[in-house]
C-alpha cells in the first residue's frame, strides 16, 4: 500500500500563430518543432506503457491555441512538408558524413528518429489531438484547459467580464473538442488573484493549479503547506506547486537537464553546415535557422560552443534512466518524510511546461517514460495519480483563501508587467471596455454577426500572456508587437465600422480567415456578469 501520491502535470502551450497569408512565417516552426520534438515523443511513451500494462496517470493541459493549431488542416499540411524536409536533410547527412563513423552514426540515427516520428503522425492521419484524446478515454491522461488565448488574469480584474470570456470561452472550446466539460485549468501563468475562484466554479471547474506561495501564504494558513489540496470558499480546489520535485528537473544549473552527457540545444546543423549546403533547408531569404539536427552534448560547463564534443544518445538515455531512478529515490524519501510529520498520504504536484521535455530537454520523453516504469516495477511508497482522481478519492480538504501569486519571476506579476511590455496594456484595456460596450449590441445581420464575433476573437488574441512574456525575454520582440498591434487595429476597426453601420465584408472574409481560431465564439460572452 502506498504512502503517498505524485502528480505529474504537464503545461502543453503555444501562443496561436498561423499565417495563411504568407507561404513562409518562422514563427509557425515553433509548432511544428513542438510536434517533432515533444507532443509525438510524448504519445510514443503513452504508447509504449499502454502496450506493456503500466497503468500511468498524468494531468495535461492542451491549451484552447495549441488545440485549434492542432486541429487546422492548413497547419496539419504544413508541417507534413516540414517533416518531409527534415527527413531529406538526415538522408543527405548519412551521405555526407560516410567517411565519419559518429557523425555517420548519428545521422543515421536522426534518419530512424524522423521516420518514427512520421509513422506515428501518418498513424493519426496528422490528428494528435485525437492521439492524446485516446488516452483521456482511458482514464490514463487527464486533459485540462486554461485560458481562452493564455491571457494573464490578473491583469484584467478591473473588467470580470474580460476574465469570464477568457474562461468561458476555454470550457466551451474544450466540450466542442473533447465531447466533455473539463474537470481542471492550469491558470495561465499559474496566475491568480483575490475572487477569481468564483468564476471557476460558476463554469463548472472543479480545480486550478497555482504556484506553491499561493499555497503557503494561504489565509488561514493550511496545516499541510502544498501537499494537500486546498478548497476554496466556492467549494474549488486549488493544488500548489511542489519547489523541490519541480527544481530537480526543470533547472538547468541544479537539475538533470544541465548533464555533460546530454544533447546540446543551442548547437545546431543550420548554424555549423557549410552555407551552400544547407541553404535549401533555411530560410527562403537564405537567413540560418535551427534546423532540428543536434551533433553536440553539453559537454561541461563554461565551454563555447564550439568545444562541444560530440552526442551519443545510448549515454545519453542510460544518463537518463539514472536520474529518473534518482528523482523516484528522492520522492520516496520525501513521501516518507512528509506521511510521518501528516499522519495522512501527501500528494507531489510537479507541474512542468510540456515543451521542456522533449523540445529544450531532448531527453525529457525517456526521462517520462522511465520514471513511470521505476515508479510502476521498483517502488511502492508512492502512487502516480492524475488530480481529477485524487479528488474524486479524496474529498475532506481545509478550506482558505489562496494568495495573489504566479509562477513568474518574484512569484507575482512583474514579468507581464514592466518597462518592456507596460505599453501594451491601456490599449487592451481600452479595447475590453468597447468590447463590453458592443456585447450589448443587437446584430442587424448576419454581416454584424459575424463582425460582432470577430471582434472577439481579436481581442482575445491580443490578450495573450505570450506577447508581454516575449517582450520582456527580448528574443522576437518585433513579432510580438506587430501581433498584438496588428489585433488591435482588426479590433478597433470593426468598431468602428459597426458604429458607422458599414461593415467592410471583403475586409472582414480576410481577417476570419486569418484568424479563424474559436469559429463557435459567440461575442454576447462579454455581456455584463
Amino acid at each position: 500500500m502506498s504512502i503517498g501520491y505524485l502528480a505529474l502535470v504537464l503545461h502543453a502551450h503555444l501562443p496561436f500563430v498561423r499565417h495563411p497569408e504568407s507561404d513562409y512565417v518562422l514563427e509557425e516552426e515553433w509548432l511544428f518543432e513542438a510536434i517533432t520534438e515533444t507532443y509525438i515523443p510524448i504519445i510514443q511513451v503513452f504508447e509504449g506503457l499502454k502496450r506493456d500494462g503500466i497503468d500511468f496517470k498524468i494531468t495535461m493541459s492542451l491549451t484552447p491555441p495549441l488545440v485549434s493549431m492542432l486541429l487546422d488542416p492548413l497547419l496539419q499540411d504544413r508541417y507534413d512538408k516540414h517533416l518531409a524536409q527534415l527527413q531529406t536533410l538526415a538522408e543527405r547527412e548519412v551521405e555526407r558524413n560516410t567517411f565519419n563513423g559518429h557523425l555517420k552514426y548519428l545521422a543515421e540515427y536522426y534518419v530512424n528518429e524522423f521516420a518514427q516520428v512520421r509513422q506515428t503522425w501518418e498513424k493519426y492521419q496528422g490528428n494528435l489531438v485525437k492521439a492524446f484524446k485516446q488516452f483521456a478515454d482511458s482514464n490514463n491522461l487527464e486533459i485540462i484547459t486554461c485560458g481562452a488565448t493564455h491571457g494573464y488574469l490578473p491583469l484584467m480584474k478591473m473588467y470580470p467580464q474580460a476574465v469570464w470570456a477568457q474562461i468561458k470561452v476555454a470550457c466551451d472550446h474544450y466540450e466542442e473538442v473533447f465531447n466533455r466539460p473539463p474537470n481542471g485549468i492550469w491558470l495561465p501563468e499559474c496566475a491568480y488573484y483575490d475572487g477569481l475562484e468564483r468564476m471557476l466554479a460558476d463554469v463548472g471547474l472543479r480545480y486550478f493549479l497555482i504556484d506553491g506561495h499561493g499555497i503557503l501564504y494561504a489565509r488561514p494558513r493550511p496545516r499541510f503547506g502544498t501537499y494537500s489540496p486546498i478548497f476554496t470558499p466556492t467549494g474549488v480546489a486549488a493544488f500548489g506547486r511542489d519547489h523541490e520535485s519541480s527544481q530537480q528537473v526543470w533547472s538547468s544549473e541544479v537539475g538533470y537537464p544541465g548533464s555533460p552527457e546530454y544533447r546540446e540545444f543551442y548547437r545546431d546543423l543550420g548554424w555549423d553546415a557549410e552555407y551552400e549546403y544547407i541553404k535549401p533547408f533555411v530560410m527562403p531569404n537564405g537567413q540560418r535557422k535551427n534546423v532540428g539536427i543536434k551533433y553536440h552534448k553539453i559537454t561541461g560547463r563554461g565551454l563555447s560552443l564550439g568545444e562541444k564534443e560530440l552526442y551519443d544518445p545510448y549515454w545519453a538515455k542510460q544518463k537518463t534512466a539514472e536520474h529518473a531512478g534518482n528523482f523516484v529515490f528522492n520522492r520516496e524519501r520525501q513521501v516518507e518524510h512528509l506521511y510521518g510529520i501528516m499522519q495522512r498520504k501527501p500528494i507531489i504536484v510537479s507541474p512542468y511546461d510540456a515543451e521542456l521535455f522533449g523540445h529544450w530537454w531532448y531527453e525529457g520523453p525517456w526521462f517520462i517514460d522511465y520514471l513511470f516504469r521505476k515508479t510502476w516495477f521498483d517502488q511502492s511508497t508512492f502512487a502516480m495519480t492524475h488530480l481529477a482522481d485524487y479528488l474524486r478519492e479524496h474529498t475532506t480538504h481545509q478550506v482558505c483563501y489562496p494568495a495573489q501569486s504566479s509562477w513568474g519571476y518574484k512569484g507575482f506579476h512583474e514579468y507581464w508587467l514592466n518597462e518592456t511590455n507596460a505599453w501594451i496594456y491601456p490599449h487592451l484595456h481600452k479595447a475590453a471596455e468597447r468590447m463590453i460596450e458592443l456585447s450589448v449590441r443587437e446584430p442587424a445581420d448576419e454581416l454584424e454577426w459575424r463582425a460582432l464575433n470577430q471582434a472577439a476573437r481579436e481581442l482575445l488574441l491580443a490578450q495573450s500572456s505570450d506577447w508581454a512574456f516575449i517582450m520582456r525575454t527580448g528574443t522576437m520582440v518585433p513579432y510580438a508587437v506587430r501581433r498584438t498591434q496588428s489585433h488591435l487595429m482588426r479590433f478597433h476597426k470593426i468598431y468602428e465600422d459597426l458604429q458607422q453601420e458599414k461593415v467592410d465584408s471583403g475586409w472582414l472574409e480576410k481577417v476570419e480567415a486569418i484568424d479563424n481560431i474559436f469559429p463557435n465564439v459567440n461575442y454576447r460572452v462579454y455581456r455584463p456578469l
